[in-house]
């Protein structure tokens, strides 16, 4: 609509191709062929939301031919199957190294349309044959119980993202090109998808894009016009406006606008093929001359109808070109005749009499338009990563141990380490390995990266860049104040066969919480989907932990993602909490060999007390939790109580309350119990990590108090443990959403988990002691009255708790 309210004549997606690039590469012959395919796809995608029986209409369609549950999504299958056999001719003609992304990957009966007449899908699937039969089944299993969804599943061939929540198109495809120098990702992106902060901020990765070892990403940009009913911004705004846009997030835009066929197909392919010429002409410069350079590269915006080739109206209410033709476009044909013989009517109208033979199979001359073998966008190997995946090369993590001469005693860098362990990961894997995160690997003391890979840029240098900018057109670290498009290229680069891992401060892997769910939902799907070879697993670590966000306060207090990992299945999710810097080296090696999996470790980034050899920490970790008989007093004996932490600052506290209680009640039989695979505390019938009840029995007990100091929120282990026996016994200290600009031992203190709280909770729980704890129990009141008064009189902890070390 105009200003005044008036229809736009020049947005409108309806009438003779409106173009960019208005040369005609396609012969009269190859017109009618394309379209004939384009005609065959649409069929096949109005199918699969409609038939079960009958595939080829041979016989008149009957209600007994319809899914009794109607559904799908039909409004986006047009652009994309449109765009898809259009770059199947440039991929014959030139040999691209292709794969397709479905941004609408709702709409994903286009790309399961293409995976079958291309040959893809019954190779994966061969009881989905490229005849009568295989089109039935193929047409029955779409969204229908015991068969597969809706979206660009991973079920389906050629897909690395399932389009089922939108903003992630743009990043995934950049973290396929980064490092294949060769691969196009042709990238569809839904204006409803257009309008989300992911999908924004994701226009921005080509200032990351190195046109010598990269390959590219094509972007088109479908505006149909609507949402679900809903018109889309960036389809109601001129066109002056839009190009403006694009060209100000750095791209080349070229426009297809229209529906009529003949010019339409024309408009398409020299657009397309101007596109790919321009991105290997640049790519050739880069790479001929060694000097790494940010073109504009190339993006499409199409503009066609929503549900284009459909009925323009059914009833009094418009179909082609407006929000009715998003799902389904005719809900009502078991209840209304003249609604079937619409649903038949509009079926018959792409002539599949003519597109298929006699025995169901696409026409040759049709056939003939695909490419073949590996060039096939559905069959390309690196959307099933783990076919090109390569064993990343690790170096001995044994090498960059801390010596520890006597446990508790000494302070070591535990993040500053692992960062020297990670610069020799890059250094052996400098084609295959990357490091993302939101400008933060310096802040996260992993800076020593930088010996061997710097942050990539392509855009602008300043002199000042040279004192510690650490910036290389062709580094390895990945940095864009963008959660969403790191973790999006990560999740790109591992799916398509690489390794890496993303850092982030812990009070805001929030923002993503959701793509780890898509990726964890995704990674579950290819376990049953059993052609999928398994991929490197997705690694983040989590530093800048809550319990060292004192100074920056509330707000960056929140140790909450691990709740929302723990949701996900525990076929695909780990996460460890190693409490020193070896443990951290020993569960970082085992995370960066491991597959198909997403792991969390959960780390801080200050210097912090040391307590396990290397030996002793190997050990440690690959039980996942066990009694550090060193801090116990218990051995062969019947223990009082069990103090038990998970978490490199809970273990710290966990282990003065210990000594505090070996101060004043000498007698006591405490066991130190240390957890570092979360996971180990879950009945083992539930989590192939979880322990039996008589492991877990032999570490915890069942009929002693169980003082439990935690790294996240406490009710996170009650969950975890509901099942134990034990159950009554466990007292979970941890994070409670109490905090502000507090001193370290302050904050726990509001919270319930500092050494002087934790032994008193271990007084007020131990059955036998009766009055025996009043005097004990009394001092460390005082005692920390007197730390807290201390922390708001001077700002700072007292001298003698911050430089606490283990006395026995």
């Amino acid at each position: 609509m105009g200003s005044e309210g008036v229809v736009t004549e020049s947005l409108s997606p309806f009438g003779i191709a409106r173009a960019t690039v208005n040369e005609k590469p396609l012969t009269k012959e190859e017109v009618r062929k394309y379209d004939a395919y384009f005609k065959a796809t649409m069929y096949l995608c109005l199918g699969m939301i409609y038939l079960k029986d009958n595939p080829l209409l041979r016989q008149p369609l009957r209600l007994e031919h319809v899914k009794a549950r109607l559904l799908g999504h039909w409004g986006s299958d047009a652009g994309q199957s449109f765009t898809y056999i259009h770059f199947n001719r440039l991929i014959k003609k030139y040999d691209l190294d292709s794969i397709f992304i479905s941004g609408p990957g709702h709409g994903a009966p286009a790309v399961l349309a293409n995976a079958y007449l291309e040959g893809t899908y019954s190779e994966t699937y061969p009881d989905k044959s490229e005849d009568e039969d295989g089109m039935r089944r193929f047409f029955k299993q779409f969204s229908f119980p015991g068969g597969i969804g809706s979206h660009a599943t991973p079920e389906t061939p050629g897909s690395i993202h399932e389009g089922g929540e939108l903003g992630y198109a743009i990043s995934h495809a950049f973290g396929a090109v980064f490092d294949h120098p060769e691969l196009i990702a042709l990238t569809m992106v839904g204006d409803g998808e257009a309008e989300t902060g992911p999908l924004a901020t994701s226009w921005h990765s080509t200032k990351f894009l190195n046109p010598i070892t990269d390959g590219a990403v094509l972007p088109v940009l479908n505006l149909n016009g609507y949402k679900i009913n809903n018109p889309t911004l960036l389809a109601r705004i001129s066109h002056e406006e839009l190009e403006a846009l694009f060209r100000g997030y750095g791209w080349e835009p070229y426009f297809v606008e229209g529906s009529e066929p003949e010019s339409m197909h024309q408009a398409m392919a020299s657009t397309l093929e101007d596109c790919v010429k321009k991105i290997k002409a640049y790519q050739s410069e880069a790479r001929e001359t060694g000097k790494a350079f940010r073109p504009r590269w190339p993006m499409i915006v199409l503009r066609t109808p929503k549900g284009w080739t459909g009925p323009r109206k059914l009833g009094d209410h418009f179909l082609e070109g407006f929000w009715r033709a998003h799902q389904v476009p005719i809900t009502d044909v078991a209840t209304k005749p003249e609604s079937l013989l619409k649903l038949e009517d509009w079926l018959r109208s792409y002539k599949p009499e003519e597109l298929f033979d006699e025995a169901g199979r696409l026409v040759p001359e049709l056939r003939e338009l695909a490419p073949s073998g590996n060039r096939r966008m559905c069959a390309n190997p690196v959307a099933n990563g783990g076919l090109v995946r390569h064993k990343l090369h690790v170096p001995d993590f044994r090498d960059f141990k801390f010596h520890i001469l006597k446990s508790g005693v000494s302070e070591d860098g535990s993040m500053n380490r692992f960062g020297t362990f990670l610069r020799e990961v890059v250094r052996r894997n400098m084609d295959n390995f990357r490091v993302f995160g939101p400008d933060e690997t310096q802040s996260n003391k992993l800076d020593a990266i930088y010996d061997v890979g710097k942050k990539v840029w392509l855009a602008d240098y300043f002199e000042e860049d040279e004192d510690g900018g650490n910036l290389a057109y062709n580094g390895r670290v990945m940095e864009m104040l963008s959660e969403h498009t790191v973790e999006g290229w990560l999740e790109g680069y591992i799916l398509s066969g690489r390794h890496g891992l993303l850092n982030s401060y812990e009070p805001f892997i929030h923002i993503i919480d959701s793509m780890v769910n898509q990726h964890c939902k995704w990674l579950e799907k290819c376990i049953e989907a059993n052609w999928r070879v398994k991929i490197a697993s997705l690694n983040i670590l989590l530093t800048a932990t809550v319990w060292r966000q004192d100074h920056n306060g509330f707000t960056h207090q929140d140790p909450g993602f691990l709740d929302v990992v723990a949701n996900k299945s525990p076929e695909v999710v780990r996460i460890y909490l190693p409490p020193d810097a070896n443990c951290l080296l020993s569960v970082a090696d085992h995370c960066l060999r491991s597959s198909n999996y997403v792991n969390v470790i959960v780390a801080d980034k200050q210097n912090h007390l040391q307590y396990l050899d290397m030996d002793a920490a190997i050990a440690h970790c690959t039980k996942g939790l066990g009694i550090w008989e060193w801090a116990s007093t218990d051995i062969g004996e019947e223990p009082d109580v069990v103090m038990a932490c998970c978490g490199d600052v809970p273990t710290h506290e966990s282990l003065a309350a210990t000594a505090l209680l070996r101060q004043h009640l000498p007698g006591l039989k405490i066991r130190f119990v240390n957890v570092v695979d979360l996971f180990k505390l879950i009945p083992a019938h539930e989590h192939p990590h979880g322990l039996s009840d008589a492991e877990f029995k032999a570490i915890f007990t069942d009929d002693k108090p169980v003082i439990f100091n935690f790294h996240s929120y406490p009710w996170l282990i009650h969950r975890l443990t509901y099942a134990r026996r034990g159950q009554h016994n466990l007292h979970v200290t941890g994070y409670k959403e109490k905090g502000n600009i507090n001193t370290p031992l302050e904050l726990a203190m509001r919270n319930g988990t500092d050494r002087f709280s934790l032994a008193i909770d271990a007084i007020d729980r131990i059955p036998g002691l009766g009055n025996r704890g009043g005097v004990a129990r009394e001092r460390l009141l005082n005692e920390q009255i007197t730390a807290k008064n201390y922390a708001f009189h001077e700002g700072v902890d007292p001298q003698e708790l911050r430089e606490w070390r283990w006395p026995f």
